[in-house]
């Protein structure tokens, strides 16, 4: 019970965080109008605290304009910046070590030189244990790695499915009550698992052929979300 502005003791609000799978269910028109009927029909569930879309980049058939402007200045500075014509205020900083580059051309360089190979020795060294031993180490220092996960998976095929994973593990440890998916990819499967297993409630709004809504507390239709007609009936 928490006790409101009025002085009244009432039922604390449950918490909903949002992650929308966008490779695997686009919006079909504007898309601010999508997110504000997605966040409409999430907040039956509680109050929404946060609401997050992923993509890779190479699903965009479309990129803004404003996006073409940013790479291209990017691309310029970098050119600045090896030519020694540019300088930035703060430098560059390695998000795995804490390591400092002049030039963002730098950063990426170091990156490839040191962690990409320390990485692959451990790779190698992993591929040549077994059973328990393998799995240890594959725990400790690949998948523990999580700063160098972050840093590698920018820019990957996989980097949104990896990205939206690792914001519903973070949600589950923020206190969240509800966790709403919007996908149909049955890789998330196990992330919803472990959600019902922490005692988080879960709604998926996808395809009732698809496996992923077999996992969730609630499946919610994504033809008839899509089309704005949910209604109580629909959150089956």
């Amino acid at each position: 019970m928490v006790r409101t502005k009025e002085g009244v003791y009432a039922a604390k609000a449950k918490k909903v965080v949002v992650l929308w799978d966008l490779d695997n269910k686009p919006p079909r028109g504007p898309p601010y109008e999508a997110a504000l009927a997605l966040k409409s029909m999430a907040q039956k569930f509680g109050d929404v605290i946060d609401m997050s879309a992923y993509a890779n980049r190479h699903a965009f058939i479309h990129v803004p304009q404003w996006v073409v402007e940013e790479r291209r200045e990017r691309r310029h500075l970098d050119f600045l910046e090896r030519k020694g014509q540019s300088t930035v205020s703060e430098p560059y900083v390695c998000s795995v070590c804490g390591r400092k580059c002049k030039t963002n051309m730098d950063l990426k360089k170091h990156f490839r030189q040191l962690h990409e190979r320390e990485r692959q020795k451990k790779l190698n060294r992993m591929r040549s244990l077994k059973g328990k031993k393998r799995q240890r180490f594959k725990e400790r220092f690949i998948d523990g790695n999580e700063k160098y996960n972050e840093a590698a998976h920018a820019d990957k095929p996989q980097a949104a499915d990896w990205a939206l994973k690792r914001q519903m593990l973070h949600s589950m440890s923020r206190g969240v009550d509800w966790i709403v998916l919007v996908s149909d990819d049955s890789d998330f499967s196990e992330m919803l698992r472990k959600a019902r297993e922490a005692n988080l409630g879960t709604v998926v709004v996808g395809d009732r052929d698809r496996a992923l809504g077999r996992h969730a507390d609630v499946w919610v239709p994504w033809v008839r979300w899509r089309m704005r007609e949910i209604k109580g009936v629909d959150l089956s």
